[in-house]
């Protein structure tokens, strides 16, 4: 898995990418416990990584519908990376969901 086909812009190791990807793909079979315990888990090794709090406020926004979790996720995206044009746009997204 050392090969990669894109910038390991955050250099990330292969087991994290390969967390990353085995989530990505529950996601989208719909297991979505089973993604949300792997992305937690990855959390608590790295609080401040930013693609595994993205892929999170991914999965509470589209996929759970919780808004409010979706945009502390990427509040805290943006905390890290200010100028992360994906994390604003998806967060302004879910801020027309709540209150």
């Amino acid at each position: 898995m050392g090969n990669h086909t894109f910038d390991n812009t955050y250099n990330l190791s292969d087991k994290q990418l390969e967390l990353l990807d085995e989530a990505e793909d529950l996601m989208l079979k719909g297991a979505l416990g089973a993604a949300e315990k792997i992305l937690l888990s990855m959390l608590k090794g790295d609080e401040a990584c930013i693609p595994v709090l993205s892929n999170l406020g991914h999965l509470y926004g589209r996929y759970l519908s919780e808004f409010e979790n979706a945009i502390q996720y990427y509040d805290r995206v943006l905390a890290l990376e200010p100028d992360n044009a994906w994390a604003r746009d998806a967060r302004r997204r879910y801020l027309r969901y709540v209150d």
